[in-house]
C-alpha cells in the first residue's frame, strides 16, 4: 500500500513542513511506503492555463506536469494533504494543484446522462495548520466550511473516501515545543487510519 503526502508551504522550515514530516515518519513506521510531493520546492505551476482550458473543453491533451501528478496519485491508496489554512480554505498553490489535476476524465466523468466518480479507490486525509483555536473555529463555522468546501466539494464529489481530518490549532500563539505532542498525535492518528485500511486488504 502506497501513501502520497502533498505539502503546500514555500518555507521548508515552516511548522507545516514539520507537521508533514511527522506524518510521513509515523506512516513509515507502520511499514507503509510513503511518497512526498512538496509543491513549492518542485515549482508546480498552479495557474489554470490555456492548455488546461482546452483539456476542460475536450479538445486538448493533458499537460505533462498534470499527467505526472495524476500518475503519482494513481500509485497511492491514501492521499494526505498538509497545508496552512488561508481564508478558511487551502493556499492558492494547493488549490491550483487540485484545479489542474482533479479534472474531468480522470477524477470524474460525465457519461451518457450518468455522472461517474472515478477516485473511489482513494482515501484522502486532511492535516490543516490553523492560527486560531478550536473553539473559535467551531463558533465561526470554519469546521463546517472545510467539510463543505473540501470534504464534500472535492473529495466526495470525485468518489474518494474522506479519511481523517486533523487540525493543528493555535499555530500563531503557541510555540513548536507546546505543539509537539499534538503534532505527534496527529501523525499517529493518520498512520493508524492508513494501517487499519491496509489490514483489511
Amino acid at each position: 500500500m502506497n501513501t502520497l503526502v502533498v505539502v503546500s508551504h514555500p518555507d521548508p522550515h515552516s511548522l507545516t513542513h514539520q507537521v508533514a514530516h511527522s506524518v510521513v515518519e509515523a506512516i513509515r513506521s507502520t511499514g507503509t511506503t510513503v511518497e512526498t510531493a512538496d509543491l513549492a520546492a518542485e515549482s508546480f505551476d498552479p495557474r489554470f492555463s490555456a492548455a488546461d482550458l482546452s483539456l476542460f473543453r475536450g479538445n486538448g491533451s493533458t499537460p505533462s506536469d498534470v499527467a505526472e501528478e495524476q500518475t503519482r496519485i494513481d500509485r497511492a491508496e491514501h492521499l494526505i494533504l498538509v497545508f496552512p489554512m488561508y481564508w478558511w480554505s487551502m493556499p492558492a498553490l494547493l488549490k491550483g494543484w487540485i484545479d489542474r489535476v482533479f479534472v474531468e476524465g480522470w477524477a470524474y466523468e460525465y457519461g451518457d446522462r450518468v455522472f461517474v466518480k472515478k477516485l473511489d479507490r482513494l482515501t484522502i486525509h486532511l492535516v490543516v495548520v490553523a492560527g486560531d483555536d478550536a473553539d473559535s473555529f467551531e463558533r465561526h463555522g470554519v469546521h463546517q466550511a472545510i467539510r463543505t468546501q473540501i470534504e464534500r466539494g472535492i473529495i466526495e464529489y470525485c468518489g474518494a473516501t474522506v479519511g481523517s481530518t486533523n487540525f493543528v490549532y493555535g499555530s500563531d500563539t503557541r510555540s513548536r515545543a507546546e505543539l509537539a505532542t499534538e503534532i505527534s498525535a496527529i501523525g499517529s492518528t493518520v498512520a493508524d487510519r492508513v494501517a487499519a485500511q491496509r489490514a483489511l486488504t
